[in-house]
C-alpha cells in the first residue's frame, strides 16, 4: 500500500506546484495588459482554472500574489541572463531575450510606481539586480579603474543596458532586434571606453 500513497501524495504535490504557476502566470499576463488596482483574484482564478479559494489559499492575497510572483520573474531574468563574463555579445544577446521576453510587463509596472508605491520595493530590486548583472558581468574590466571611475562607468552601463534604451529602440523607433543589439553594443563599448 505504501507505494500507491507515496504516488498519490507525488501526484498531489506536482497537481498543486503546476495550479501554483499557473495562477502566477496568469496574474503576471494581467499585470502586462492591466493595472495593479485593477486586477482582480476572481479574474486570476478563472484565467489559472482555480478557485478563488484556492488563491487565497496559496497567496493570502493580492500583495501575496506579488511577492511570490516578483521572485518567480526574479528566478526567470537570472536563468535568461546567464552568461560568461566579459563576453559582451552574450550579455547582449541575454539582455535583448529578457526584454522582449519581459520587457512589455516591467515597463506596465514601472507606470505604476508612483501610483501604487506599493510596487516600488519589487522594482528596486530590479534594478539593483540589473546593476549587479552588469557589475558582475564586466568585473574584469571594472577592476582595473578607481572606485571612482568604477561608479562612473558603472552608472553608463546601466544606462546602455536600460529597459527604457529598448523601449525607445524597439517599441517608439521601431528597430530591429539586430538593429537594437548594434545600438547598445556601441553604447557599451562607448561606456567601457574600449574601440
Amino acid at each position: 500500500m505504501k507505494p500507491h500513497r507515496d504516488y498519490q501524495q507525488t501526484a498531489r504535490a506536482e497537481a498543486a506546484e503546476a495550479s501554483t504557476q499557473r495562477i502566477i502566470e496568469a496574474f503576471l499576463k494581467r499585470a502586462e495588459t492591466e493595472w495593479f488596482d485593477k486586477i482582480k483574484l476572481d479574474d486570476i482564478a478563472a484565467d489559472a482554472g482555480v478557485t478563488v479559494q484556492t488563491v487565497v489559499r496559496k497567496f493570502g492575497s493580492k500583495m501575496g500574489l506579488l511577492e511570490v510572483a516578483h521572485k518567480h520573474m526574479g528566478e526567470s531574468v537570472a536563468v535568461r541572463r546567464l552568461v560568461i563574463p566579459g563576453d559582451l555579445d552574450s550579455a547582449i544577446d541575454a539582455l535583448t531575450r529578457d526584454y522582449e521576453d519581459v520587457g512589455p510587463l516591467v515597463l506596465r509596472l514601472l507606470d505604476q510606481e508612483q501610483m501604487h508605491p506599493v510596487l516600488k520595493p519589487t522594482l528596486d530590486v530590479g534594478r539593483q539586480g540589473h546593476r549587479d548583472w552588469l557589475k558582475e558581468t564586466f568585473a574584469e574590466r571594472l577592476k582595473t579603474l578607481t572606485p571612482k571611475r568604477r561608479e562612473a562607468t558603472l552608472d553608463a552601463l546601466v544606462v546602455a543596458a536600460d529597459i527604457y534604451v529598448w523601449k525607445l529602440l524597439r517599441l517608439d523607433m521601431g528597430r530591429s532586434i539586430p538593429a537594437y543589439k548594434q545600438i547598445v553594443r556601441q553604447m557599451i563599448l562607448a561606456a567601457l571606453e574600449l574601440r
